[in-house]
């Protein structure tokens, strides 16, 4: 083999290194600080939160964590969308070692409750069954993230 085609191979070998060196970090920068999440800058007029969603008699007003490290935590749905994870940003903090760092969301769409997962590695469960795509939540229906459950309650 000649000097320029060892020289290429060398070259695109530690190049190849580099791009795994560089998406490892990557990795871990994204899971120890969360991922960029973009804003949508402070709600109009000044001051003003956004209006909660209205409540109808028998829908659920929280969430709460019945199993896990942090039994009793539980957010407001007033506050919707909740975030579950272990992130600073997470209006449902869990301390669980199988918990990405933005895990899943709980949301409201219409009259509905759902829940859904956000690309984590260990993924969410309703019952028994791993989701894939937004799920409807009613009061009571287990969710399980990593050692933890939750559920919607009144």
């Amino acid at each position: 083999m000649s000097e320029l085609t060892l020289f290429l191979i060398r070259f695109a070998y530690v190049a190849i290194l580099w791009i795994f060196v560089l998406s490892a970090i990557s990795v871990i920068r994204t899971d120890m600080y969360g991922a960029r999440v973009p804003s949508n800058g402070p709600a109009r007029g000044k001051g003003k939160q956004p209006k909660a969603p209205p409540r109808r008699r028998g829908s659920p007003t929280h969430v709460a964590v019945t199993e896990g490290p942090n039994a009793g935590a539980r957010a407001d749905l007033s506050q919707a969308p909740i975030l579950i994870g272990r992130g600073q940003d997470a209006a449902i903090r869990l301390d669980d070692d199988y918990v990405s760092t933005r895990h899943a969301r709980i949301a409201l769409s219409g009259d509905q409750w759902f829940v859904e997962d956000l690309g984590s590695t260990n993924g969410t469960y309703v019952g028994q069954a791993r989701i894939t795509q937004p799920t409807t939540l009613a009061l009571g229906i287990q969710v399980r993230v990593g050692k933890t459950v939750l559920e919607l309650r009144k």
